[in-house]
């Protein structure tokens, strides 16, 4: 199930959203052209690697930042580009521009460390912005439960666009996160997806989102369910 739009309506244009877009396109294809030698060293020093970080290696807490600007495939960067352009927009528009950066990349570091304290030993880089952006699912799942999202199905050879509330369809996302996550314990050092990076970023996102909605009470228009 792969979303590919949602009905949630915004106010405002989403320039924060397409920055973040723009400046991970512009990093991965930095990363394309690089020398394949120069590659490794860029990612060894720009991506987490969780024993740096539990080493008390103060150089390396800034690529808790940076390493959220960093893919590892077209595949990878792709999926994430899309998730941050169908959600972001709308946590944008309900946060506003710099309240919504700073929390994006909070939610990147907030994952970052879920992911170290799962594994605090090991030498694999992690990098990619799926954290941040699950965070910013986390939230919309807060704020926008009943609002509906395109999603395209694929199985066993059938595919269709169906239309799902968004409280399904991330659900079901978390769901499959968290399975993974308990999963992959006694494999993680050999690397693979960094799933608690996902699961930190996306329960920092649910706390962010029931903070929003206590500050600002009930949803009001034009947040609502279209006929």
């Amino acid at each position: 199930m792969i979303p590919i739009g949602d009905t949630t309506p915004r106010r405002r244009i989403p320039y924060v959203t397409w920055g973040l877009i723009a400046v991970n396109t512009l990093v991965w294809l930095y990363q394309v052209f690089m020398p394949a030698s120069q590659l490794a060293q860029f990612i060894r020093q720009m991506a987490i690697v969780p024993a740096r970080i539990t080493n008390r290696d103060t150089a390396a807490l800034f690529t808790l930042v940076s390493s959220m600007f960093m893919h590892g495939s077209w595949q990878h960067i792709i999926g994430n580009m899309l998730y941050l352009a169908i959600f972001g927009d709308n946590i944008e528009d309900r946060f506003g521009h710099v309240i919504y950066l700073v929390y994006y990349l909070l939610g990147g570091i907030a994952a970052a460390i879920a992911q170290v304290m799962v594994n605090p030993t090991s030498q694999v880089p992690i990098l990619g912005a799926s954290g941040a952006i699950a965070a910013v699912l986390g939230t919309y799942i807060v704020l926008f439960p009943r609002q509906k999202v395109r999603s395209l199905i694929i199985l066993f050879g059938f595919i269709r666009i169906a239309v799902l509330p968004a409280l399904l369809v991330l659900g079901m996302w978390f769901v499959l996160q968290l399975f993974n996550g308990v999963a992959s314990i006694a494999v993680s050092a050999s690397g693979g997806v960094a799933w608690f990076a996902h699961i930190g970023g996306f329960v920092f996102g649910l706390l962010a989102g029931i903070v929003s909605r206590g500050l600002q009470g009930k949803q009001t228009p034009p947040y609502y369910v279209p006929r």
